[in-house]
């Protein structure tokens, strides 16, 4: 047995045996996949591999960096093949040499904004422990930085940007002193995933960020843009990245979770309100399945029907960002039915 099969075992071992982080009976790792499922994720996959450049990172159009980078890493990390010696392991090495290389080094941070850094952030959390840094780099490399200093780095560039900001969050910039709920769910997430892996955050650091988002939390569980407060509108994407926050900050005894959860299960059947879809659908399914896998899975046959009938025959879907996000985010609010990236146990 190699040693990806030890660590599977390893892992399925713990999560069958833990009572506080396993996954419920019903929503296990890596249960069997319907076929059109299967096939909307295998072609969106093949799509993304096919647009991958030499260097590790993805064009071909629309946002790039190494947040994107990052988000394309989860889609191949949440397929299920081996990261180490499977199918797409030469893709998970590129992208992640490619993130690591657009760190600053004094600084820690990765890309021109936050949300870049968040969602870089986050695809080092997922692949650290399950990549062997052994593999990482060709002989002669190293002195490099592995997955774990990397993300030690980013998880310490976070927290002082957070440290300059008076509300407690992030918004564009790392120097920012306003914020926003959007930048800061891809931050606060990437934070959360990484103290998940292992990675000291302090529970301050944690609470200041869901402080913020409770100031933004109205009674009716919608969810403010910017600031300190106020501003609240029927935003599907901000509504479901609080739900999120609260539920993986293990806060699901506020009344605002509560609320936002309240709020996007009372329309489950409702077209997603949202300019931006896809972004949308990648927190939605998140949220709905961390605070109701019954209201999740409604939503979640409605999501493949829409899938289906939206992705093109080079098995990309657009979106606002282009094809290489719109592609990646649809795909990985459709992996929450695989289940194998850290960030989506419950």
């Amino acid at each position: 047995m190699n040693r990806c099969s030890l660590f599977i075992a390893a892992t399925l071992l713990l999560l069958c045996g833990s009572s506080s982080r396993g996954q419920l009976p019903q929503v296990k790792t890596g249960e069997a996949i319907p076929r059109d499922m299967r096939e909307i994720y295998d072609r969106g996959l093949a799509y993304l591999v096919s647009k991958q450049s030499d260097n590790g990172s993805w064009a071909g159009g629309g946002e790039q960096g190494p947040g994107v980078t990052g988000m394309c890493l989860m889609v191949l990390l949440a397929s299920g093949e081996d990261p180490n010696f499977g199918l797409y392991s030469t893709q998970v090495r590129k992208a992640l040499r490619n993130i690591i290389s657009q760190q600053d080094a004094n600084t820690g941070i990765m890309g021109s904004s936050m949300y870049n850094h968040g969602f870089a952030m986050l695809g080092l959390a997922e692949a650290y422990g399950a990549v062997d840094d052994r593999n990482l780099y060709a002989a002669g490399e190293a002195n490099k930085r592995t997955i774990g200093q990397a993300l030690e780095l980013a998880v310490r560039a976070a927290i002082t940007s957070q440290k300059k900001n008076s509300l407690g969050a992030w918004r564009y910039s790392p120097d920012s002193t306003d914020a926003d709920t959007s930048v800061s769910g891809a931050v606060l997430v990437g934070l959360l995933a990484a103290r998940n892996a292992g990675i000291e955050v302090s529970d301050e650091s944690i609470d200041k960020a869901v402080n913020y988002y409770t100031k933004m939390t109205s009674g009716s569980g919608m969810v403010g843009y910017s600031g300190g407060f106020g501003g609240f509108d029927e935003s599907t994407a901000r509504i479901s990245i609080a739900t999120l926050v609260y539920a993986v900050a293990r806060r699901k005894d506020l009344p605002q979770f509560k609320a936002t959860l309240g709020n996007l299960t009372s329309k489950l059947e409702q077209p997603t309100q949202s300019h931006y879809l896809e972004y949308a659908r990648y927190y939605q399914a998140q949220a709905l399945f961390q605070g109701d896998v019954a209201a999740w899975e409604k939503w979640n046959n409605l999501l493949v029907k829409q899938l289906k009938a939206s992705q093109a025959a080079d098995g990309s879907f657009s979106g606002q960002f282009g094809p290489t996000v719109g592609t990646s985010l649809n795909l990985l609010a459709l992996a929450l039915n695989y289940r194998f990236l850290p960030i989506y146990e419950r």
